[in-house]
């Protein structure tokens, strides 16, 4: 049997992450009227409480590896910016539509790890960064007679700020960050930035609103573990297509559990967005047949 190589272990995790995040998304939107930062805080608080058990199995440590403290607090900072859009976007869009913008953050992740991780960024890479932004647009649908072009811009903002966490996730693992503390530590910042609205503007829930935010929470969990390692294991330009399979699984579940239909236009832009993260896969396997051949 052939060793399974790091390439192909982190596309096995970002298919499984993005599954978890597909039904994160749904759950999320099963909550029903609550505040979307209360809906972010259950999300991370049991997120926390996963990583730590995780953490205490593995008799790790409880403070931050020397030299990743930087890395952390921006990968918490942008993650969480990440997440509160994210939300929002989902209470007010159609969840494929929502999940497509999020989905923007492979391309903020390649166009972050030129500008801080020092990646190699060409002009034909470049180019497809500038499609997947044309893509965008067919879903954002930018027209002040748009009542959903407020929420569409929120969801890109989320993508930037996911792609800025997922880069500083590949530099973490790099310098050989635990992962079960990258996510402990994302998920314990994300719960102390949004603790003060709970407290000041706590909604009520029901018993079934805190299961499906229990549930939101332990697919978050799985979603965040599989990303984490998936951008440990390989650079976002070799893995990054295959996250789209998270519009498959969001369209998928917004039919069946909301009737949602997206309209010409956002699956236009889904199909030049998802080629063009095929555009980039080809591309970055052909570079490195010829790279390996010279």
């Amino acid at each position: 049997m052939s060793r399974v190589s790091n390439r192909q272990k982190g596309m096995i995790c970002i298919i499984l992450s993005a599954f978890c995040f597909a039904w994160m998304n749904a759950f999320v939107r099963l909550a029903g009227d609550l505040p979307f930062i209360q809906k972010s805080f259950f999300r991370n608080l049991v997120a926390l409480l996963f990583a730590l058990a995780m953490l205490l199995r593995e008799h790790g440590s409880l403070k931050p590896q020397k030299g990743t403290l930087p890395f952390l607090l921006i990968r918490a900072a942008a993650g969480t910016v990440g997440i509160l859009c994210n939300f929002y976007a989902i209470d007010h869009l159609a969840l494929s539509d929502a999940s497509i913008l999020n989905k923007m953050s492979p391309f903020f992740a390649i166009l972050c790890s030129w500008i801080f991780l020092k990646e190699k960024l060409n002009w034909k890479q470049g180019l497809i960064v500038i499609g997947a932004f044309i893509g965008s647009l067919f879903v954002i649908k930018p027209s002040f007679a748009n009542a959903d072009l407020f929420p569409s811009l929120i969801g890109l903002l989320g993508g930037l700020g996911a792609g800025i966490a997922y880069t500083m996730v590949r530099r973490l693992g790099q310098i050989g960050a635990n992962k079960a503390y990258i996510v402990f530590f994302f998920s314990a910042f994300s719960c102390v930035v949004t603790l003060p609205y709970l407290i000041l503007s706590y909604m009520p829930m029901s018993w079934k609103q805190l299961l499906i935010l229990i549930l939101a929470g332990l697919a978050a969990a799985g979603g965040q573990f599989g990303v984490t390692s998936a951008y440990c294991y390989a650079p976002a330009k070799e893995i990054s297509v295959y996250d789209y399979t998270q519009i498959i699984f969001a369209a998928g579940l917004g039919f069946l559990l909301f009737a949602q239909i997206p309209d010409w236009l956002s699956i236009l832009g889904y199909c030049i967005i998802i080629s063009m993260a095929a555009a980039m896969f080809i591309y970055n396997k052909n570079a490195d047949k010829s790279h390996a051949i010279s």
